[in-house]
């Protein structure tokens, strides 16, 4: 087996299924609940704040989110295929129109805001549907193979 394929099959199994990763994008209002380990107790935190970076694919995805804590902007980068993170839940759905929005960084007040994504939610309702599609495929290929298994 070449490296490319032993690489593979070892990412493979730190990737969290699709379906315990929401879809979201740069521009969302996102709750990450974060692991914090204190001597031998363990804790989630949630950290809220605005999405404005994501790099990467695959195990090296890695998220960056904003958020104002008294009146100073803070911001934290998440893997998101990291142990420590619980989950990630999608607040609200904002409209970005780049990439990455690094000029948040120089906003004050109101213009801080990003504009609420009400209009333009066909991709997000396309993702769903496919989803949900991959699911019930992958539901019937596992009914064949248990069947094997009990013969």
């Amino acid at each position: 087996m070449n490296q490319q394929k032993t690489l593979q099959s070892v990412v493979a199994d730190q990737v969290r299924s699709e379906e315990e990763i929401p879809y979201f994008t740069v521009g969302d209002t996102l709750n990450v609940h974060v692991r914090i380990i204190e001597g031998n107790k363990e804790r989630i935190q949630v950290y809220q704040g605005v999405l404005i970076a994501d790099k990467g694919s695959g195990i090296n995805r890695m998220i960056t989110v904003r958020r104002i804590v008294a009146n100073e902007g803070v911001e934290r980068i998440f893997p998101v295929y990291s142990p420590r993170i619980a989950r990630i839940e999608v607040v609200r759905r904002g409209d970005a129109r780049r990439a990455r929005l690094y000029y948040l960084r120089q906003r004050a007040g109101k213009a801080r805001r990003l504009r609420d994504q009400r209009r333009g939610l066909k991709h997000v309702e396309e993702w769903e549907k496919k989803q949900a599609a991959r699911a019930q495929r992958s539901a019937k290929k596992k009914k064949p193979a248990e069947e094997k298994q009990e013969e």
